[in-house]
């Protein structure tokens, strides 16, 4: 059975997991088995942690831009709301004007 807990790594964890793919001839996958986590959890923050680098895939976002997008998207989000919210209003208020 799957636990529904997801497990949570701290940051430096993270970055000495990543230190350890670099400075040893072990494959991703090794490594994620010594250290008893998942090949693709390590796969995936290695993977950002080259693209923060500046040594990613081309067209790949580094974390403080998805950051941004994410913050971008939520404001554009409210602010469509928002708009609903006005239109509304106007048309209740020109309804009510009409009486």
């Amino acid at each position: 059975m799957v636990s529904k807990y997801t497990k949570r790594y701290t940051e430096e964890f993270k970055r000495d997991a990543i230190a350890l793919v670099d400075s040893s001839a072990k494959t991703v996958t090794a490594v994620a088995r010594e250290l008893g986590i998942s090949s693709e959890s390590l796969r995936g923050w290695y993977r950002r942690a080259k693209t923060d680098g500046g040594e990613g895939e081309s067209g790949e976002l580094t974390s403080s831009e998805r950051e941004e997008l994410k913050r971008l998207r939520k404001e554009v989000r409210e602010q469509q709301q928002t708009i609903e919210i006005l239109k509304r209003a106007t048309d209740f208020f020109v309804k009510e004007n009409d009486r």
